[in-house]
């Protein structure tokens, strides 16, 4: 970890806080994210040995709490209490980025991995009144191996499959990579979606009514861009 050589807290804070992917990581961690496959989720570009570092770093920092899991074979990460004021700086961080940063994906912005590891974080599994529901989401304009993805819910939890679960289909859903984000973001409303095509939606009557509960956008969806955007709705 660099120094900036100074005593000031503000410099000493930001030598952790500022260190690369430790602010993503932080995210995760404040929403929910334990498992270190779930960290992996949120930083697809950070090596998985990198990743354990940053780990360590936070660990020795007394920010993080490595716990082990409950079968005994694995570990989970936890925020200490150090850690867990972290959270109100994230979440000014997010607003303000989503206030004065959000414009037109660029093409490397475009990250199927993150979309979905947010979508599972933010879905509401209890949307459909206690039944299980299986929802499949399909992307055309992603590789064959890449282009389907279920969501399990059942009990009030989310389950994300990159396989065919086995059970019968609820309720489809099939849009492009980029539109999908922009749902996600808030600029393009489900409203619009579907009546521009942008998102194809069939299934049990009872699963499409659940839909907009359900497909809940990002928690700053809702914090007002401060730039034009071709594809708000």
């Amino acid at each position: 970890m660099r120094s900036y050589g100074q005593f000031c807290p503000i410099a000493k804070a930001a030598e952790i806080f500022c260190e690369r992917w430790t602010a993503l990581i932080l995210r995760d961690l404040v929403a929910g994210a334990t498992r270190f496959s779930q960290l992996r989720r949120g930083v697809p570009l950070a090596s998985p040995t990198l990743l354990s570092r940053r780990l360590k770093e936070l660990e020795a920092e007394g920010i993080v709490e490595r716990r082990r899991s409950g079968s005994g074979r694995s570990w989970t990460y936890h925020l200490t209490s150090a850690g867990r004021e972290f959270a109100p700086l994230i979440e000014g961080l997010g607003v303000w980025g989503q206030r004065w940063t959000r414009r037109e994906l660029a093409k490397h912005e475009i990250n199927l991995t993150l979309l979905m590891w947010a979508l599972e974080l933010c879905v509401k599994p209890d949307a459909f009144g206690g039944r299980r529901c299986v929802v499949k989401l399909s992307f055309a304009d992603q590789p064959e191996g890449m282009r389907h993805w279920w969501f399990i819910n059942d009990d009030g939890r989310v389950e994300l499959c990159v396989e065919e679960p086995g059970y019968e289909v609820d309720l489809y859903l099939a849009a492009t990579l980029p539109d999908m984000i922009y749902l996600y973001r808030g600029d393009l409303s489900l409203a619009a979606a579907r009546t521009q095509g942008r998102l194809e939606v069939h299934g049990a009557a009872w699963a499409r009514r659940s839909l907009a509960r359900w497909l809940a956008p990002s928690p700053l969806a809702q914090v007002k861009s401060q730039r034009a955007s071709a594809h708000a709705a």
